[in-house]
């Protein structure tokens, strides 16, 4: 029997859509089944200003297959030198709808990142005052510390202090991969959330490195232990209002991921929906997806969920794009290694 199930059209509150040819090429598979996201600001140079999120927001409504509605959230790479007046205009203008903080050296295009926490202090206080949030990347750099450990680490010396210093300022934690941060979220009722993205709930380290190294599957935060992606999971289909999507899709060049030291990052984008309703529907949870994907985040970011609907249908396994080709070359779409029997109707 087919099987349907209709949603909000969901939101995604992590994405990376690059720029230029490569920005044309993938900006369609995200608009076809969302209609905002929350838009990272890494490029090179970093998104800073007010006037640069401006731009680049335009250069992506520019890019949009004709008819689209989808709506770019801008953010704004927090840096030492961030002026907390420019941030504030551009939060009060709806140009910025967030600032992102990567501690230096975190993962791509970071190098311009924060090293001293103390020095953005001031940002983070007229932040607070607006109720602009902060997207974290949660990770220290320390070389000392584990790979493995970075998200644990960053808890304890890193968000702890701050949510002390800056008590009412909105923090989400992105792309958490632990146990330790959805128990951490879960322990804090107030001004705290947490995105989990769609690879993080179907890989664990073994997909990575078991049999053979799979850079396909590499990202950072790196994917953790069997139990660490059993939490996250429980997290999503819970419905806790702390917990939605943020896809972290993030395209990279093959010729760029296929190399001695290669790139961290999923691309998501085109198969999101589906590996989602798989999960949800293997937890017996299908009844609470639009909640992960189509209300809690809305609800975080204070803005109202979508009008339009998407419908979910099951049947036969997909067939699906191994590979999308962009403007600026091929990108491999993620493998979930299962069929996948759900799909957005056209």
């Amino acid at each position: 029997m087919t099987q349907t199930l209709t949603l909000r059209r969901p939101d995604d509150w992590h994405l990376h859509l690059r720029d230029g040819p490569l920005l044309h090429g993938v900006l369609s598979d995200s608009a076809a089944h969302f209609a905002r996201a929350i838009i990272m600001p890494n490029l090179v140079p970093p998104v800073v200003t007010g006037a640069q999120a401006m731009a680049y927001r335009e250069r992506i409504l520019a890019a949009r297959p004709e008819g689209s509605a989808f709506t770019p959230l801008m953010t704004l790479y927090l840096t030492e030198e961030t002026d907390p007046e420019d941030v504030a205009r551009a939060h009060a203008d709806g140009i910025a709808t967030a600032v992102k903080l990567y501690p230096a050296g975190a993962t791509t295009n970071s190098a311009s990142g924060v090293r001293d926490m103390d020095k953005v202090r001031p940002v983070l206080e007229r932040m607070a005052e607006i109720g602009m949030p902060l997207c974290v990347h949660g990770e220290v750099t320390d070389p000392d510390v584990d790979i493995f450990d970075r998200e644990a680490v960053f808890i304890d010396k890193v968000l702890k202090p701050l949510r002390r210093q800056v008590a009412d300022l909105r923090i989400v934690m992105e792309h958490v991969t632990t146990q330790n941060a959805v128990d951490y979220v879960r322990d804090q009722p107030k001004r705290l959330a947490a995105t989990i993205t769609t690879h993080h709930l179907i890989i664990n380290r073994n997909a990575m490195l078991a049999g053979g190294i799979r850079p396909h599957y590499y990202c950072l935060p790196v994917a953790k232990r069997e139990k660490h992606r059993v939490a996250l999971v429980e997290a999503a289909v819970s419905g806790d209002r702390r917990f939605f999507l943020g896809t972290d899709s993030a395209p990279h060049l093959d010729s760029a991921k296929l190399q001695p030291c290669g790139c961290a990052g999923v691309y998501s984008a085109p198969v999101t929906l589906s590996c989602l309703a798989e999960v949800f529907d293997v937890a017996g949870a299908l009844k609470k997806l639009e909640d992960f994907v189509s209300l809690n985040g809305p609800r975080f970011y204070r803005l109202p969920p979508n009008d339009e609907t998407v419908t979910l249908v099951k049947g036969p396994p997909l067939d699906r794009t191994r590979v999308r080709e962009t403007g600026a070359g091929p990108v491999t779409v993620f493998d979930p290694g299962f069929p996948l029997h759900w799909r957005v109707r056209d």
